[in-house]
């Protein structure tokens, strides 16, 4: 499927191709909460690295935050500590969240949801993680279709994708 997104002001559109568009994964981190999530979380999608094309890229500033890995696992900005390799790719005049891209993973790029402007299909269920980050202003997600994790699961985009029959089904 192909995602088409954009900022806010509309100065940065780009594309992408995904096997995986469905938007399942809600990240609690402080990380992805700061920097993307609203509701006290943010969705990522998956895409083919090489498929993103980008228009406005003058716009688009990248932000590497530096990690400081607490005993209880999680990660938390400070700037004595190493960088993340991840690259969180923003709009510098708006501000919105657009895509992750890590080199440690070059074949992908993960757009946030919320940058989408193609309609995504709706998700069978939704797996929370990094919950043991969540604010305690954020809604408690619960009901049949959501599956938990304190911390990350093990199953990858792709193998949620398989596992419910909707790998590549776009």
């Amino acid at each position: 499927m192909k995602l088409e997104g954009s900022c806010h002001c509309g100065k940065v559109h780009f594309s992408v191709e995904s096997k995986a568009p469905y938007p399942f994964m809600r990240c609690y981190c402080s990380i992805c909460r700061k920097t993307a999530g609203g509701g006290g979380y943010a969705i990522n999608l998956h895409g083919d690295a090489d498929t993103l094309k980008v228009r406005g890229q003058a716009h688009v500033k990248v932000y590497r935050v530096r990690l400081d890995r607490t005993a209880g696992g999680r990660d938390q900005p400070n700037a004595s500590r190493k960088k993340s390799s991840g690259r969180r790719h923003f709009c510098g005049d708006c501000g919105s969240a657009l895509w992750v891209y890590d080199p440690e993973w070059p074949e992908l790029v993960h757009p946030f949801a919320s940058a989408i402007d193609s309609t995504l299909p709706v998700p069978p269920e939704t797996v929370d993680i990094m919950l043991q980050s969540r604010p305690n202003w954020a809604e408690d997600p619960s009901g049949p279709t959501h599956v938990h994790f304190g911390e990350y699961p093990k199953e990858s985009i792709e193998a949620w994708h398989r596992r419910h029959g909707l790998w590549d089904k776009q």
